[in-house]
């Protein structure tokens, strides 16, 4: 983990104690299962929050597709004339 710090948080005890339960199954520590639930959560957070900027992006340069279009291509899954994906506009 390289350098480490302390942050303490407050949690209800039945998590704790799930926390203390799942420790002693998977022979971990609480403290490196929680700094790992915590990495994987910021890790999931950044990344939906980096999409969400990289999506207004493009709603602002216009590259969207109608909802219109998309529904119309959509009904068409699986069926003999299948539609070809629908384009930014």
């Amino acid at each position: 983990m390289g350098n480490t710090t302390t942050v303490s948080v407050r949690v209800p005890a039945a998590l704790k104690n799930r926390l203390d339960k799942l420790a002693e199954a998977t022979a971990r520590s609480r403290s490196w299962l929680a700094a790992r639930a915590l990495q994987v959560y910021v890790e999931n957070q950044e990344w939906q929050i980096a999409a969400i900027r990289e999506g207004k992006k493009d709603v602002q340069a216009g590259r969207v597709i109608s909802h219109e279009k998309t529904a119309r291509w959509l009904r068409t899954w699986g069926k003999k004339r299948e539609l070809p994906p629908p384009s930014c506009a």
